[in-house]
């Protein structure tokens, strides 16, 4: 297609329309992903039942040991809580989740017309720019 003939408000609408089928093939590749995990899950239950053995017997077996390990307690380094983090769409490599702006971040704000240094931009930048990916 021939970008340069179009108007703001066309390149606009494509936009919108490209990123609506990125997060429609977002879902239906985490729809996939569930799927083939089920599809192993399964084939290792066939397998254990082949050879005889409970799933309970041969779990601790494929797990590390520091899971297996008595008394210990995971724990996240947030404390349990769950900040959003922000990826920038053309480049996933780049990515926000709270505190201090990464030099990336204030040089896309700077060129998208933002303020680093204001609350507002900032907000304004990360929904508008910026895809939101729960913890």
């Amino acid at each position: 297609m021939e970008y340069a003939n179009l108007s703001v408000d066309e390149i606009q609408q494509q936009l919108a329309e490209i990123e609506s089928s990125k997060a429609e093939l977002k879902r239906a590749l985490e729809v996939r992903r569930q799927e083939a995990k089920s599809d192993v899950a399964q084939q290792i239950r066939g397998l254990i039942a082949q050879y005889g053995y409970e799933l309970e017997d041969i779990l601790p077996l494929v797990e590390s040991k520091r899971r297996r390990a008595v008394g210990s307690v995971r724990r996240s380094p947030t404390g349990g809580r769950q900040y959003t983090r922000y990826v920038d769409p053309e480049n996933g490599d780049n990515v926000y989740v709270r505190g201090v702006l990464p030099g990336w971040m204030k040089q896309k704000m700077a060129e998208q017309g933002y303020d680093p240094s204001s609350k507002t931009d900032r907000e304004a930048f990360k929904s508008s720019y910026l895809q939101a990916v729960d913890a």
